[in-house]
């Protein structure tokens, strides 16, 4: 990467823009939107384990989004998207989500035994 490149990086960081901060290859919006396409796929190929709801268990949820999981044999695993992509994850619709079982980024690894 160029000095330029490196310096127009951290100003992009100092600006708060991190949306479009990149590594030379994908800004953090394209990893976060092939991230959400491939959760698309492995949710339609186990639909029968996955859900999405527009509410928490216990009735909340962050204006603008719903979170979509899939359940494993160690647990469940999900992510809160925007609205917007509600008819990207084609899997069952429920009122409420089922209660978060505490799964951190690095439980990630779950989604191995479905």
């Amino acid at each position: 990467m160029k000095k330029m490149d490196k310096l127009e990086q951290i100003k992009k960081i100092l600006d708060g823009n991190v949306a479009n901060l990149s590594d030379g290859y994908h800004t953090f919006n394209e990893l976060y939107h092939h991230r959400m396409i491939l959760f698309a796929v492995i949710c339609a190929v186990h639909k029968q384990k996955a859900w999405k709801s527009m509410k928490h268990d216990d009735g909340s949820m962050f204006d603008g989004y719903f979170v979509v999981g899939v359940n494993t044999k160690s647990g469940q695993y999900s992510f809160h998207y925007q609205s917007r992509y509600w008819d990207m994850f084609d899997v069952q619709e429920l009122e409420f989500a089922p209660e978060y079982d505490g799964h951190i980024p690095d439980d990630i690894i779950r989604l191995l035994n479905i």
